[in-house]
């Protein structure tokens, strides 16, 4: 990379982009065979979570530990960040203690302020707007499935404007996907970030395609994508519109039966996809949906690479780490 941030896909080139996924597979390959070179010793890197996570921690933590670096955990209720102090005082404090800062939280705005003032790479683990991390494991997900990325057809099927689907729209341009956001009109990204993007794809020959009709967003797809439809602390109210909004635009056999048969389904995770979970549990017996926005037998079909997929976060988020370093 030649920034030593990683907080959106805008700010990166194609070649960039591929060179990250390139790296991913690299590392992955190198820690399976027990050759793998330690490049971050003696790193300090802080891992800033507002909003929680399995995959996004975990990925950090094992990949700063197998390069040699050390991480230290700071959630809401253990930092001063927002509350007693402001992100731009924080980002001062922490980098003169810290080599690296991981941001997971809300505003884009707070993790580009981290990189404007902490004087230390910093990465996006998540904001409100943009998943950029998850959108270099997805690719090299589809990559390692279907042996190539420049052309193939992916559909994210639901809530079309979440941070998912903005960071899957950009790298898609990026990198010449045939990609389709299959949602309701009034969850089609931004007007601004699709303009950007249409722009993008006239260079690299991405062809962007924004439907609300299933049949016409999956038919012969390579893969299917979808991502939970409601984020936790959302009202009631904010669920019941969603859930019936997007109850059509599920991923089940139907859903799946317009793509390839030997298309594959991607998530994110969290999954709503059964009731083995307080959340779950809690959606059915407000809403009566038992699953959500993936059927419970796509999601452990042949077809699935979810777990591909989480794992794949490890090595992508080890690849930009040594990345921004090594700049």
């Amino acid at each position: 990379m030649s920034k030593k941030h990683f907080l959106k896909l805008l700010d990166f080139t194609e070649e960039e982009i591929k060179n990250l996924i390139n790296l991913s597979a690299k590392l992955k390959k190198d820690k399976k065979l027990g050759i793998e070179e330690k490049t971050l010793i003696g790193k300090n890197i802080a891992l800033i979570f507002e909003k929680t996570s399995t995959r996004t921690r975990c990925a950090f933590e094992v990949a700063a530990s197998d390069q040699g670096a050390h991480t230290t955990y700071l959630d809401s209720s253990g930092s001063q960040i927002g509350k007693k102090e402001s992100i731009k005082d924080t980002a001062k404090v922490l980098g003169r203690m810290f080599d690296g800062i991981q941001y997971r939280g809300y505003a884009q705005k707070s993790v580009e302020d981290l990189a404007l003032y902490s004087g230390v790479p910093v990465w996006n683990g998540l904001t409100d707007s943009a998943h950029p991390t998850q959108i270099i494991a997805d690719f090299l997900t589809i990559l390692e499935h279907k042996g190539k990325l420049k052309g193939i057809k992916l559909a994210y099927v639901g809530d079309g404007r979440n941070n998912v689907a903005n960071s899957l729209l950009v790298g898609a341009a990026k990198l010449g996907l045939d990609f389709r956001i299959v949602a309701p009109q009034n969850l089609f990204p931004e007007k601004k970030l699709m303009d950007i993007c249409y722009k993008i794809s006239e260079k690299t020959e991405a062809k962007l395609t924004f439907t609300d009709s299933i049949e016409k967003g999956l038919t012969d797809v390579d893969a299917i994508y979808t991502d939970v439809w409601v984020s936790m602390g959302e009202t009631k109210d904010v669920w019941e519109k969603r859930i019936n909004s997007l109850i059509p635009y599920q991923v089940n056999n139907k859903a799946m039966s317009y793509a390839k048969k030997n298309a594959i389904f991607l998530h994110c995770l969290p999954a709503f996809h059964d009731l083995e979970t307080d959340i779950g549990n809690e959606i059915f017996k407000e809403f009566g949906e038992k699953e959500l926005e993936v059927s419970d037998d796509v999601f452990q079909s042949k077809n699935s690479v979810v777990f591909d997929q989480a794992e794949n976060r490890l090595h992508s988020i080890k690849a930009i780490m040594v990345s921004s370093f090594n700049n």
